[in-house]
């Protein structure tokens, strides 16, 4: 099954038998204290920045969310993605947790976006269902019930099936939908990954949709969260998730590696041209400092 996503000029295809799908996360003030304040300002060069960066190093999408309590979110999010836009043709995850920011964002994002997020509870599915059908925007659904998050693979498995059932009565194409089937910290429960890729199996060969995570939830409060990250991810891609909202510069090239290991990369091809542009990259940016 493949998904989707388009700008202005650009198509990206996300898909089990196609290379992982890299979605920029830096787009977001929570811990990024200079966003936080550019957005503030107004001002949008340092979100510049941010978006050519990342996909300098090799993102394939960006998220961009405002969420910041001193900003109007909604007159935001547009002159965001003007800005977005401006200097980068990739397309576009609009992320937020209330549908007028949604569509606000979704309103001056190009092509065909990315909407970041629905869960299973049924206010969200009542509010941004709708939005996604009307822009013809694919949808990112967690695997989040009316109680929270699911303790068990097979209940997040029920959470996906809901949303994926609740999304066809919308007219919503199955392979418009990424399912999130959620990691927590193994920090906290040592067999919180294990739940996670339980799921992901179950979700694939019940459905066969593509899926994502951020991975990053699953080392928090662990030293050398980078190596649990990587392994999590090379796991998880395994299992069968496509796609990440994450850092590319910091894990880029574990992902390519893994793609390569997993036979999506005929040659080498893409993990040669990623080092080598990498390489220039670090060699630049270490001259600038």
């Amino acid at each position: 099954m493949h998904t989707i996503l388009k700008s202005n000029g650009k198509e990206v295809v996300i898909g089990i038998d196609k290379p992982f799908v890299i979605i920029g996360e830096k787009i977001n003030p929570t811990g990024i204290k200079k966003l936080g304040q550019a957005l503030v300002d107004g001002n949008m060069d340092y979100v510049k920045q941010l978006a050519k960066r990342q996909v300098d190093w090799g993102a394939d999408v960006l998220d961009v969310n405002v969420g910041h309590p001193q900003i109007d979110e909604a007159a935001i999010i547009p002159m965001v993605v003007e800005a977005v836009k401006s200097v980068v043709d990739v397309p576009l995850c609009i992320d937020s947790n209330d549908p007028k920011i949604l569509e606000a964002g979704l309103n001056a994002a190009p092509g065909k976006p990315l909407i970041n997020s629905v869960n299973g509870e049924e206010k969200q599915l009542a509010s941004v269902l709708p939005l996604a059908k009307e822009r013809g925007a694919v949808l990112l659904g967690l695997t989040i019930g009316e109680n929270g998050i699911p303790a068990t693979a097979e209940e997040r498995l029920a959470v996906a099936g809901h949303i994926i059932e609740r999304a066809a009565k919308m007219g919503i194409p199955i392979e418009d939908i990424i399912i999130d089937p959620l990691v927590m910290t193994v920090g906290h429960n040592s067999l919180a990954a294990t739940v996670t890729l339980k799921a992901i199996e179950l979700i694939r060969k019940e459905y066969g949709v593509n899926m994502s995570l951020g991975a990053s939830n699953v080392s928090f409060g662990l030293p050398d969260r980078h190596s649990v990250n990587s392994a999590f991810l090379a796991l998880a891609m395994q299992a069968g998730v496509t796609c990440s909202i994450t850092d590319p510069i910091k894990l880029g090239s574990s992902i390519r590696a893994t793609d390569l290991l997993l036979g999506r990369d005929a040659n080498s091809i893409r993990y040669l041209k990623y080092f080598r542009a990498t390489e220039k990259l670090r060699e630049a940016e270490a001259a600038v400092k």
